[in-house]
């Protein structure tokens, strides 16, 4: 959910939070700024984060002070190079149970590898696999095995089995299977596998026309994982397939890429699916887990997920059966002129919630932010293929809205339980897909295309083309299926002199919701943290960080005293100036 029960920090003293330490990872030293996208979490006190450079760092979670750090780059060399530029959300936790037991940190590095660690010490486990490492490409076909493959999100814990999923390649060159896999925590050995790109015999093979689904990459659950310990389910939303914007070599809806996923987290075998988006064109992978949820309809409670999506919906399932708890409708969608592709007729959109992102861009809701800026947009629009959301790809160039990064993204949603609502920060900066001839000779690759790459849709200055706000943070009542409120995100502060209302920002982090009142969110391109009111939105503080917060916070207790972190890491997908920092906040007297 991200809810904490934690109420010291609340609506009427956050104005007094201010930074108690700041740890410093000391990575920027001869080498370039690298993201900082880890969820720290604190267990005995002790805090636990990954480095931009994929080190484990164990903290006083009261002062900061390191206790000890792991280094799987410099002390374990490895002859794979990290996937997804190496970034990581974070670690898992596990114990036995018992008082003077077994304790473990479990770190997986998108170089293809889980590392377990006593997680008192920071050493490696000897029982755990190969003297505490385990290769996870070990059980892959020697086709694939030295292609771009690891977590870049923190693994799932059941029991005594570690749930992982892998970042992968997703372009026209061949990538590697997006396999949800499990291990045992104590061996290392494998447990179960999951086909994501379902085989001969397997339910949704018949999705995948003659023999398209042979060798086919991706549709992974990069985004990591939610369980349901009493139940025993594990939820994932997975990605698209590979080639992600051309699918002429892959007719059919392709399961279970774009699905909300339900697994029994002992056997892995599927309890239900859901795919949100047939036949992805738009490298709309489902980016996050469900949220678990417990709703009220019709007087009733019911256990429920809640799925956000790049294309800015929320879907809200019977956590039990993947029955949708409100209706879908079939909307029709424009067809394709590239030869070759046959794109889906029509995609399931939810009756409620409302979508919580623009969903076409035309002349009438280009930026207004001034008369230059507007025009700049409409000549480039008019150059393109604009309209609404689902235009597949063109060799002319399409708009994509909502963009690559959403709607939601990674960062996900949070959810108070106490009344109902769900937060999620979601972007509205369009971008233009263009797909090209593959040239003669170039490497083996899903069908006969190729993109330009992931250009942004922006004006001549560099902002968005669409009209604001850019980036938002949405509450959205799953009891009723409206939206309660919606927020600016962020601030361009040099718009703001201009005499330009807050626009938000593009945003990369989530949220955290808490019983004192509050959404706690940073990820804005401004660089600040922020304190929301959870009932109306209204913005109650916000603090500079050293570096842009492109990460979720969390907030802890020790000694009777209420926490909050942020990464603060810069650098990353929005390009602001790289960070090395962890920060803490807590209340601090009145002056």
């Amino acid at each position: 959910m991200r809810y904490s029960k934690l109420d010291q920090i609340n609506r009427e003293n956050v104005t007094r939070l201010k930074p108690v330490w700041t740890y410093h990872t000391r990575e920027l030293e001869g080498r370039p700024g690298k993201t900082i996208e880890c969820t720290p979490i604190v267990i005995d006190g002790v805090m636990y984060v990954v480095t931009g450079y994929l080190r484990v760092v164990a903290l006083d979670a009261v002062t900061g002070k390191e206790l000890w750090q792991f280094d799987p780059l410099k002390d374990h060399p490895f002859e794979h190079a990290p996937t997804s530029g190496g970034v990581n959300r974070g670690c898992a936790y596990w114990s036995d149970g018992q008082p003077d037991g077994a304790r473990r940190i479990i770190h997986g590095t998108a170089d293809g590898r889980l590392f377990s660690l006593d997680a008192k010490t920071g050493k490696l486990d000897p029982a755990f696999a190969d003297g505490g490492i385990r290769n996870l490409r070990k059980e892959l076909d020697p086709s694939v095995a030295k292609l771009g493959y690891g977590p870049t999100s923190a693994p799932a814990i059941w029991k005594n089995t570690i749930i992982v999923g892998v970042s992968c390649g997703e372009g026209p060159g061949i990538a590697a299977p997006g396999d949800i896999r499990a291990f045992d925590v104590r061996t290392g050995e494998q447990v179960w596998r999951f086909h994501t790109v379902p085989q001969p015999g397997e339910f949704g093979h018949e999705t995948w026309k003659g023999d398209s689904w042979k060798g086919r990459g991706a549709a992974n659950a990069w985004g990591g994982f939610s369980i349901d310990l009493d139940r025993g389910l594990v939820f994932a939303g997975l990605g698209s397939a590979a080639f992600d914007f051309y699918g002429g070599d892959r007719h059919g809806d392709n399961l279970f890429a774009n699905c909300t996923l339900a697994l029994d987290a002992t056997t892995g075998k599927r309890v239900w699916h859901y795919q949100t988006l047939r036949h992805d064109l738009w490298d709309h992978d489902l980016p996050v887990y469900p949220n678990l949820v417990t709703v009220t309809h019709d007087g009733k409670s019911i256990d429920a997920v809640a799925q956000v999506t790049k294309t800015g919906h929320v879907f809200l399932f019977d956590r039990e059966t993947g029955k949708p708890l409100f209706d879908v409708k079939e909307q029709p969608v424009p067809a394709s002129d590239i030869p070759g592709e046959q794109a889906a007729t029509s995609q399931p959109i939810p009756v409620k919630p409302p979508s919580f992102s623009a969903q076409f861009l035309d002349e009438s809701n280009v930026t207004n932010i001034g008369e230059a800026n507007r025009a700049s947009v409409l000549a480039r629009l008019r150059t393109i293929r604009g309209g609404p959301a689902f235009n597949p790809p063109s060799l002319q160039g399409t708009v994509v809205i909502p963009g690559f990064h959403g709607g939601a993204n990674w960062s996900g949603a949070s959810f108070d339980p106490t009344s109902g609502l769900l937060y999620v920060n979601s972007n509205n900066v369009p971008n233009i897909i263009a797909l090209v001839e593959a040239k003669a000779g170039d490497t083996p690759r899903y069908g006969p295309y190729e993109h330009t790459g992931y250009l942004p849709f922006l004006d001549h200055e560099g902002y968005p083309a669409i009209k604001p706000p850019w980036g938002v943070l949405n509450a959205i009542n799953l009891n009723t299926g409206e939206i309660a409120w919606q927020v600016p995100l962020g601030e361009h502060v040099e718009l703001t002199a201009r005499g330009i209302p807050r626009t938000g920002t593009e945003t990369f982090g989530g949220s955290i919701v808490t019983a004192g009142g509050l959404v706690f969110i940073a990820g804005t391109k401004d660089e600040r943290i922020h304190a929301f009111d959870k009932q109306t939105g209204r913005l109650l503080w916000e603090h500079p960080l050293p570096a842009g917060g492109y990460a979720t916070p969390s907030t802890y207790q020790v000694n009777g005293r209420q926490y909050l972190v942020i990464a603060a890491g810069g650098a990353g997908k929005l390009r602001t100036k790289a960070g090395d920092a962890f920060v803490a906040f807590c209340l601090q007297a009145e002056e």
